[in-house]
């Protein structure tokens, strides 16, 4: 008797083509038939109604510590997600150097710059790995679904640089030595390089992370490397609030060629005030395409709400002219963030040419006081700045400075949400059908306390498809699924196809989405991270092993860890 099947579905493949009533069966891990089926299995699940798809696959994920403490890999999980891949924009966790302090420094950047408490991170794990391949057979074995892991730069730098990571230029012999370990962290497993020239991202102190203090031909050198590592690409984060400039699309371009491998960036966030920022960056890939390259945008899914504290500083610190305030130590920049003409510079930055797409976030009347700290401010949450600056008899920005620098920083504000009106959903769906582009940047796993993209699929499957009509389901399900697994080469998976591992996702089409927003205090050391559950997620089957059943986790963890050249394959540029 075989082990499952799926019976009564409306089948919808991963190719894209029309959806198709049928059954799907299962046997030790891999689906043996797709059609209808007179045979018996040992556990059947009736799919009428419901969706039956491939798993969906989350290309940018931030997931490298989480796995230690949730090996569900939740939210993903429970919205369908069946393989997820780590490491990117350079953050990687492994490889180490053995040295406490790189181990203190990489989980205070990972705090940083991706939202993640820094007693969590302590807390977790032992950080007593070195190489690449220690930290994936740590893993390996432990989780609900699929995960795979880049290499990143900034590890590379720091592991082999120490201090001089940051700020530092290598040596000859620190260029050899990063390279020879990269090849070997791809060798044990690494799916690919990744790496940051987004000026959002800074350390615990400030500094851009070390992958910012590299040069073009450390990017270029290190790229190389991975064209000789099987089944490998490449990833980069930009300054994505401008077009990119000649330097930008030359070293990425440069990078990819050099590799043999495509590149893709994150985040593609279509606006209908910024149209020509839209088709600039798209047109990056035509620049690479002109030069033997190939580039691809990840593109957003719906509007993204962002919820920032002084404190932290990420976002702000890459408002123009905001910078060298953002970068003082709390105490100091309380102190400048209360001095009327500092505030008078900020102002005038924000409202000139160089804010670029940062300008959209400078209606400080409409940013909206999210969560305050002291007591009696408690009756402001909720409650938009222009409208306390009416009452206080304020302007906007003193009013949300003010705010923020008496209650130590700590303040929580959403800014006034952009992107919401018909034409910037019409450049979404555009830009989901781009070759230039695919559906991507959920960043699940980071920012914990700022940002809620992390339901990519539930979103777009709700918004983009049921709500708005922009795309067919078929054409959805591929572009999640089918799709991102022709374009990493990810082995027998994405498609729901005789002979392809059975990695699964039953939905109601009609009921698909994600739930309201949350804080749920789960993550080690009692803190919390924002949440939202899956609707309409029936069953999510991992190599042929249930892990959610009616909407419940199962307790099983089938997931494996994808290793480059064993599980993924390469995909040659000109494909």
């Amino acid at each position: 008797m075989i082990d499952l099947i799926i019976r009564n579905g409306i089948i919808v493949d991963g190719t894209g083509k029309a959806g198709f009533q049928g059954d799907v069966a299962i046997d030790k891990g891999r689906i043996i038939e797709v059609g209808k089926i007179s045979q018996r299995a040992a556990r059947e699940i009736d799919a009428s109604g419901h969706a039956v798809a491939p798993g969906f696959i989350d290309v940018h994920t931030h997931y490298d510590a989480q796995v230690f403490w949730d090996p569900k890999l939740t939210p993903s999980s429970n919205h369908g997600v069946t393989t997820v891949i780590g490491g990117n924009c350079g953050f990687s966790i492994a490889p180490l150097s053995g040295r406490p302090d790189d181990a203190a420094y990489l989980q205070a950047m990972l705090s940083r710059v991706e939202g993640m408490p820094l007693e969590s991170l302590q807390q977790c794990t032992t950080w007593s790995w070195t190489s690449f391949g220690e930290y994936l057979d740590r893993i390996d074995g432990t989780l609900a679904i699929n995960a795979g892991f880049m290499v990143g730069h900034s590890a590379l730098r720091r592991t082999v640089m120490g201090k001089r990571a940051v700020g530092g230029k290598p040596s000859a012999e620190d260029l050899d030595a990063m390279k020879a370990l990269l090849a070997r962290s791809l060798a044990e497993g690494g799916l690919g390089f990744s790496t940051t020239m987004s000026p959002t991202h800074n350390d615990a102190d400030g500094a851009p992370v070390p992958s910012r203090h590299a040069d073009a031909s450390e990017y270029v050198a290190l790229a190389e490397v991975v064209g000789h590592a099987e089944g490998t690409f490449l990833e980069m984060v930009a300054d994505v609030s401008r077009p990119f400039d000649e330097e930008t699309l030359e070293r990425m371009t440069s990078m990819s060629r050099a590799a043999g491998r495509s590149l893709n960036w994150n985040l593609l966030a279509p606006n209908s005030r910024l149209p020509q920022l839209f088709d600039a960056q798209l047109a990056a890939s035509d620049y690479a395409a002109q030069r033997g390259g190939r580039i691809m945008a990840l593109a957003a899914v719906r509007p993204i709400s962002l919820v920032l504290t002084f404190e932290s500083g990420m976002v702000l610190d890459s408002f123009p002219g905001w910078q060298q305030v953002m970068a003082l130590p709390h105490q100091q920049r309380k102190q400048q963030l209360a001095d009327p003409a500092t505030r008078k510079q900020m102002q005038a930055v924000m409202h000139s040419p160089a804010a670029g797409a940062y300008a959209a976030l400078a209606d400080w009347s409409q940013w909206r006081i999210t969560e305050t700290v002291l007591p009696e401010n408690k009756s402001l949450n909720g409650m938009l700045i222009g409208t306390l600056a009416s009452m206080l008899n304020k302007t906007p920005l003193d009013t949300l400075l003010d705010l923020t620098v008496a209650e130590d920083l700590r303040t929580r504000f959403t800014p006034a949400l952009t992107g919401t009106d018909d034409e910037s959903w019409r450049m979404r769906a555009r830009s989901w059908r781009d070759p230039r582009a695919l559906i991507g940047g959920s960043d699940a796993g980071a920012h914990l306390d700022m940002i809620d993209t992390f339901a990519l699929s539930s979103h777009l499957l709700a918004d983009g498809v049921r709500e708005r009509k922009l795309m067919p389901l078929e054409d959805a399900v591929y572009r999640l699924t089918g799709l991102p697994a022709a374009i990493f080469g990810l082995k027998e998976r994405g498609v729901v196809r005789q002979g392809n591992i059975a990695d699964i996702v039953v939905f109601d089409p009609t009921a698909i989405g994600a739930g309201p927003i949350y804080s749920r205090a789960d993550l080690p050391g009692g803190n919390a991270r924002l949440f939202c559950d899956a609707i309409g997620v029936k069953d999510v089957i991992v190599s042929g092993t249930p892990i959610i059943r009616d909407g419940q986790f199962t307790g099983a963890m089938p997931g494996k860890v994808l290793r480059s050249g064993r599980d993924t394959v390469t995909v040659a540029i000109a494909s």
